[in-house]
């Protein structure tokens, strides 16, 4: 499959080891064109078979089927906005935890809202919103475990085709694919996120945990 991944930051990296590993090709923008080609070049390094990867700058014309934002969530709303008719019928990923970063005790989403619903608004007719990957930490995803346990990822969509398209991205990195259902159940996600963020000074665990189901 063909991906684009908007952001080389530390999410960038950690998701685009997942999906070469899994043999998928990446294209990776960023507003430093240069850390995007870096990235990319790093990623090759660890590609399966068949695995792609390329950079280029923000702005750049998008080429893949699936979209990956990520960026922080106002970010995201602007590349939405930047893009517009271009993102036209791509399924199009939202990892973000909308926080307050000022006061790192909330989110900046409406209560009866989230991150992943109002990009969804903002986005063009036919392209289709996927909140993954919001509760997974970067370095986590690099490694594709922690302490030899497959990562979850909670994937929530109104779309069922998009849901599975993303599914797929996931199992070929092999990560495992959780159906969170609905898009507003990224309401949940969020909060899930959010929390597992703000435990990692109490647990001491440097963003090298994770959340797993287990049964």
């Amino acid at each position: 499959m063909r991906v684009t991944i908007i952001g080389a930051g530390n999410m960038g990296r950690g998701i685009g080891a997942r999906l070469v590993a899994g043999g998928n090709g990446i294209k990776v923008l960023d507003t430093d064109p240069e850390e995007a080609k870096r990235l990319a070049r790093e990623l090759t390094a660890g590609a399966a078979s068949g695995a792609s990867a390329e950079g280029g700058a923000a702005g750049d014309p998008i080429d893949g089927d699936v979209v990956v934002l990520a960026v922080p969530y106002d970010a995201a709303m602007s590349i939405v906005g930047q893009y517009g008719d271009q993102l036209r019928d791509k399924v199009i990923v939202d990892i973000t935890n909308p926080v307050d970063f000022e006061t790192f005790d909330d989110l900046v989403t409406p209560a009866d809202s989230s991150a992943a619903e109002e990009l969804a608004s903002r986005a063009p007719q036919g392209a289709r919103l996927v909140k993954a990957f919001n509760t997974t930490f970067a370095g986590t995803l690099v490694a594709g475990r922690v302490d030899g346990q497959q990562l979850d990822v909670f994937i929530a969509a109104d779309d069922d085709q998009a849901r599975e398209t993303v599914a797929e991205l996931v199992r070929s990195g092999g990560l495992n694919a959780i159906d969170a259902g609905p898009l507003k159940r990224a309401r949940e996600l969020e909060r899930l996120g959010f929390l597992h963020m703000t435990l990692q000074d109490r647990l001491g665990t440097s963003y090298g945990s994770t959340v797993k189901v287990v049964s």
